[in-house]
C-alpha cells in the first residue's frame, strides 16, 4: 500500500512539473512530419493540417500565415473537425455561428472554415510582424490569448513540409482497410486535390490514381506531401515524386530506381478495389 502511494505521489510530481511539456504515448498517431523538426499526428490530424496548408497557399499567403492558422486549429480543436464546442463553437478553428463566421454546415467543411480564418487573419493590421500568438488572438478572441503560441514550433515544422520546403518530409502509414479503393477513390482523391490547391487540368478519369504536373520542385512536394497526408481517408496505395517514393505498405519514402515519372509528374495511385 505504501509503495503503491509513493509512486501515485511520484506521477503527481511529474505531470505537476512537466505540465504542458508531457507527450502522451504515440499510439494511434500514424503520421511523422520531419522539416528541421519532428512532429506526429494522426491520420485526422494530418489530412486536416494539410487542407488547411493547401488552402492558405492557394489564396496566395505567405508560410506565415499557414503557420498562425496551423497555431490556431491545434489550440482550438486539435486539428479535428470537431462537431460541437464551447457554446456553439465548431469546427477547425471553433468558429461560431452567432458571431458570424457561417452557418454550422459551413464552418464544419475544412475548406469553408480555413478561408473564413485566412480572410480575417488578412484584416489584421500588422499581423505579418506579431507573435503567433498575437496573431492567432486578434482573429479568435479567446479567453486565453497566449495559449496559440505553444503550438508554434510545431506549426512551423507542419508548414515548411506541407508548403513543400522539404523532401519526402511526410510519411503516414495506412490501415489495412483504406476508406476508400477503385475508381472511387482515384476520383475523390483528383477532386479534393483540386478543391485544396486549384489545379486544373487534372484527369479525374484514370480509375488507379493521379497524375500531376508541378511547376517546380516545390510545387511537386507540396501535392506530393497533400497526397501522403490524405492516404488514409483516399485510399493511397502508392505516391512518386522524382526518385522518391511513398508506399502505404512501408509508410515512409524511398529512394527508387530506374527513370523519374515523365516530365517531373507527381504520381499516386489507389488501392485497387479487389
Amino acid at each position: 500500500m505504501v509503495l503503491i502511494l509513493v509512486a501515485v505521489i511520484a506521477i503527481w510530481l511529474v505531470v505537476r512539473q512537466v505540465g504542458d511539456n508531457l507527450t502522451l504515448p504515440l499510439v494511434a498517431r500514424k503520421c511523422t512530419v520531419q522539416a528541421d523538426g519532428r512532429v506526429a499526428l494522426d491520420a485526422d490530424q494530418m489530412a486536416n493540417a494539410a487542407t488547411i496548408a493547401a488552402i492558405g497557399a492557394k489564396r496566395g499567403m505567405p508560410e506565415r500565415a499557414v503557420v498562425v492558422a496551423l497555431a490556431t486549429a491545434y489550440q482550438e480543436s486539435g486539428l479535428r473537425n470537431l462537431a460541437d464546442g464551447d457554446r456553439d463553437s465548431v469546427g477547425l478553428f471553433q468558429q461560431r455561428p452567432s458571431q458570424g463566421w457561417g452557418t454550422p454546415a459551413q464552418i464544419r467543411d475544412p475548406r469553408y472554415a480555413a478561408n473564413r480564418f485566412y480572410a480575417a487573419l488578412k484584416k489584421v493590421r500588422g499581423w505579418e510582424k506579431m507573435r503567433v500568438t498575437d496573431a492567432a488572438q486578434r482573429v479568435q478572441r479567446s479567453a486565453f490569448p497566449e495559449a496559440y503560441q505553444k503550438w508554434a514550433d510545431d506549426s512551423e515544422v507542419l508548414s515548411r513540409a506541407l508548403l513543400g520546403d522539404a523532401s519526402g518530409a511526410v510519411a503516414c502509414t495506412v490501415g489495412r482497410t483504406p476508406a476508400m479503393r477503385g475508381a472511387a477513390a482515384a476520383a475523390q482523391l483528383t477532386r479534393n486535390l483540386v478543391l485544396d490547391w486549384g489545379l486544373k487540368g487534372t484527369d479525374p478519369t484514370d480509375p488507379t490514381g493521379l497524375a500531376v504536373t508541378p511547376g517546380d520542385q516545390r510545387d511537386g512536394w507540396r501535392y506530393a506531401h497533400w497526397l501522403v497526408s490524405h492516404a488514409q481517408d483516399h485510399g493511397v496505395k502508392r505516391v512518386r515524386f522524382g526518385d522518391l517514393e511513398w508506399t502505404a505498405r512501408d509508410g515512409s519514402w524511398g529512394r527508387v530506381n530506374g527513370q523519374q515519372n515523365p516530365a517531373g509528374q507527381v504520381v499516386a495511385e489507389v488501392f485497387n478495389e479487389g
